[in-house]
Formats: structure tokens, sequence, C-alpha cells
């Protein structure tokens, strides 16, 4: 057994060794490139959560946000999976942001428990909430791992390669900010503690895999369970 502080620092501390440099053009070019992708993409988000719950224009619009996170992505330039000590080598992350994710998850609704309580914070979550009480839960479940996988592409693929220091906290904000187009606090709340989270997965492994299964996990309990928390069902 791997004790837990160990399995934490090697998920989310330690720094694998890896050469992604890239020449000084291509550097500029993807961080014009992310910068024009942010602008769009946050000026989407906001326009796909202000849709009424049920509406059916959300659903193409949550699935335009992705393409515009991901065509961002891959026209910035090289993407990488990353890697993570595993035994006496590296190894692709697997289980461990898997494990990560549903530790968030957990986290989170256990806040929900307090947030509940408090009348302008659950309107704030219930607003978002409602989404998945009126909408279709299959056709949800796929368009949460779509921009789970879309948004780690981008923000924590292109935005992190553009940004040559303090990469971490710069893509955490980054994603708050993005966020914050929906109008709604807690939503950019969560976003700052699911970025900090996913970006320290993304310096420890030098790749998206690990932040991409960790935000696909978080975004499955958030759909699924969360509701529960505060009286409602998906779908």
């Amino acid at each position: 057994m791997i004790p837990a502080r160990d399995w934490l620092q090697r998920s989310l501390w330690h720094v694998v060794p890896r050469d992604h440099r890239e020449t000084a053009s291509a550097l500029r070019r993807r961080q014009l490139i992310t910068l024009g992708f942010v602008l769009v993409g946050a000026l989407v988000l906001g326009a796909s959560l202000r849709i009424e719950p049920g509406n059916p224009w959300f659903y193409p619009a949550t699935f335009g946000l992705a393409g515009v996170w991901a065509l961002g992505a891959f026209a910035s330039g090289p993407l990488h999976l990353g890697r993570i000590p595993y035994r006496d080598a590296l190894a692709r992350p697997w289980v461990t942001p898997v494990l990560v994710g549903a530790a968030l998850g957990g986290l989170f609704v256990l806040g929900g428990l307090i947030v509940r309580g408090v009348p302008w914070l659950a309107d704030e979550v219930g607003s978002v909430l409602d989404y998945a009480d009126q909408g279709s839960v299959p056709l949800l479940v796929v368009i949460t791992l779509v921009n789970g996988v879309a948004e780690e592409l981008f923000f924590r693929g292109a935005v992190y390669a553009a940004i040559p220091r303090h990469p971490v906290a710069w893509t955490t904000l980054a994603y708050a900010v993005a966020t914050l187009a929906t109008g709604n606090l807690m939503l950019s709340f969560a976003a700052l503690l699911l970025g900090l989270v996913v970006g320290l997965e993304r310096r420890a492994s030098g790749g998206v895999l690990a932040p991409i299964l960790t935000h696909v996990t978080w975004s499955l309990i958030m759909l699924l369970v969360l509701p529960l928390v505060f009286g409602q069902s998906p779908g």
C-alpha cells in the first residue's frame, strides 16, 4: 500500500523530467492563439449558461463551447499526455487522477451540505443544477465528458504551455475568469479549486491526461450526486 501522503505527492507535487521546450516564435504563436480563444470561449460560455434550463439550444451551445476549447488547444501547438512515477518507472496516469477527482467531488458534496443552508449561495448553486434537473441525463453526461476533456486540452494544454512562468497560478486564474462570464460566483469558486488541483497535476505529470481524468470524474459527481444534496434528481 502507498501511504496517502506519498500518493498525493506523486500525483500533485513530484515533477517528472521532460523536455517540452519551444522556440520563441512557436511560444509567441501559441500565446496569441490561446488569448484569442480565451476571449471567444468566455463569450460562448456566458451565452450557453444564460439559456433557460430546458431550452433545446442549450445542447448545441455547450457542444459549440467544447469545440471552441478543443480547436484552440490543437491550433496552438503540440500537446502531451504526461507521465507520473509508478514503482521504478514512469507511466501514464490513469487511476490516481480518478481518485483525486473522486476525493475532490466528495469534498464539494460535503460543502454542498453546508451551502444549502445559506439561501443566496444555495440559489447560486441551484441555478446551475437546474440544467441537470430539466435536461436529458444521458445527453448531459455526454456534454459533461466532452466539455471536461475540451477544457483541459485548452487550459492545461494550450494555455499552460503558453505561460513560461507560474503557469499553475495563471491557468487557474484564467479558468476562473472565463467562468465568471456565467455570472455565477459559486461556479467561479469551483473553477478556482478545480483549476488549482488539475494545474498541479499538469505540472507534476507534464501533460493533460491526469487533469482530464480528474476533471471529468469531478464533473460527473457534480452532475449526478450534488443535485441529490439540494433535493433534486438529475433528469
